[in-house]
């Protein structure tokens, strides 16, 4: 998975537009892989939903506390994946207050399965959803994965040891 591209894929995602007036403000904007990663320095961290408690109180948290350190280390964006709608990601976002780091939908899981990392968690409700990891990116070449122990479906854990932000932030600084 060293040194190869990311998967080129197309998500669908909600942008605020302010020149539509009413109560909901945005409309569909299709971002691809080259959009998110060309030319750029991204972490992206994936989990596997929205909503769900350590992804909540400790996996987007911690990476939006981090987010000027990652700029520090020439990062230019932090995204947060999960295999879910944009509707939710973004209603999620807003609970969590998160600004800095950007909530990316990959609704049909595309990006996931073309990454390896689509699972079936059917075993808490969930069905198809992505593995907990992270990685840095530079120019669209993955130079850096950190991916859960125990991948596997239906995994009856939800491993949280290596995809956080402060080993990413160490591998930054160490690299």
């Amino acid at each position: 998975m060293i040194n190869n591209q990311v998967p080129n894929v197309t998500f669908k995602t909600r942008v605020r537009n302010d020149a539509i007036e009413g109560d909901n403000p945005f409309e569909w904007k299709n971002l691809t892989s080259d959009e998110i990663f060309k030319d750029k320095n991204v972490v992206l961290f994936a989990l596997p939903g929205a909503f769900t408690p350590t992804c909540s109180s400790t996996h987007v948290p911690g990476y939006e506390a981090a987010f000027d350190e990652l700029k520090a280390q020439g990062v230019d964006a932090v995204i947060c994946l999960s295999v879910n709608d944009a509707f939710c990601m973004y209603q999620w976002g807003k609970s969590l207050g998160a600004e800095k780091v950007f909530m990316l939908p990959d609704g049909s899981g595309e990006f996931t399965r073309k990454m390896g990392m689509l699972v079936d968690k059917s075993n808490v409700g969930f069905g198809a959803r992505s593995w907990r990891y992270s990685m840095y990116v530079e120019n669209g070449q993955i130079k850096k994965l950190f991916s859960e122990d125990g991948f596997s479906d239906n995994c009856p854990s939800d491993p949280f040891e290596v995809s956080d932000a402060n080993t990413m932030l160490d591998y930054l600084k160490n690299r």
